[in-house]
């Protein structure tokens, strides 16, 4: 589903990427673990088309998405929950959801009915402004307004970040189901292990902008692996 390959990106004179190469397959859960600062979000914002890479190809379903638009990836069926959720406080949860409408073509323009019932709390908040949620809650809008766009690959950054435990269960319920029922091909940065280590199949730690271990989520319990890490 999602190639990159040899990536490399800088922000003027720094360096956030170096060669970075992985993939995300349809219907499994791709991982990316690594301390804070190692350029994770550098590698997310550069497949989703914030970023353009200073090197290196990012293919999607086969075609290369180097000189495409950030609206063109989402046309295409990419979508992003960002870190820190960025929501539209002043809207209402209807209308945050309904912001996901843009890439679609008018007659797929519904909030699909799996949002409810991976995420209950939102039908019942639906007039509610955004902004009046709690952080768990607009963690679940930031999914849920995702979902919207009927994603073939969706890209999450740090989702469990500031989240409650009982809303933390809830949202890896939700990423299994889209991966068991949906096929959906999920791209997954954190740095709760435990949340890491039940839901992928696939992992890459990375240190220093490089990808430095790639195995699947068993390896996350060897110690050569652990010592990546560590703080």
């Amino acid at each position: 589903m999602l190639s990159v390959a040899n990536a490399t990106l800088h922000y003027g004179a720094a360096q956030a990427l170096r060669g970075v190469s992985l993939e995300a397959d349809a219907g499994k859960i791709t991982c990316v673990l690594g301390r804070n600062g190692v350029g994770k979000t550098s590698l997310m914002r550069s497949i989703v088309g914030h970023h353009r890479l200073t090197s290196g190809t990012i293919t999607f379903e086969g075609k290369g998405l180097d000189r495409s638009a950030a609206y063109d990836r989402a046309r295409s069926g990419i979508s992003f929950v960002p870190q820190g959720r960025e929501i539209f406080p002043l809207l209402t949860v209807r209308e945050n959801l309904e912001t996901g409408f843009a890439p679609l073509r008018s007659s797929d323009r519904s909030i699909p009915e799996h949002v409810f019932e991976l995420f209950p709390v939102l039908k019942d908040m639906l007039s509610r402004r955004g902004g009046d949620l709690s952080g768990g809650q607009q963690q679940q809008l930031a999914i849920g307004r995702a979902l919207v766009m009927r994603p073939k690959l969706l890209v999450l950054d740090e989702p469990t970040e500031g989240i409650q435990p009982s809303i933390i269960k809830d949202i890896g319920k939700a990423i299994r189901y889209l991966r068991d029922t949906a096929g959906i091909a999920i791209l997954l940065v954190e740095q709760y292990l435990d949340f890491c280590r039940e839901l992928a199949d696939e992992v890459h730690i990375m240190d220093r902008g490089q990808i430095v271990h790639h195995g699947p989520a068993e390896d996350l319990d060897r110690e050569d692996v652990k010592r990546h890490l560590t703080v």
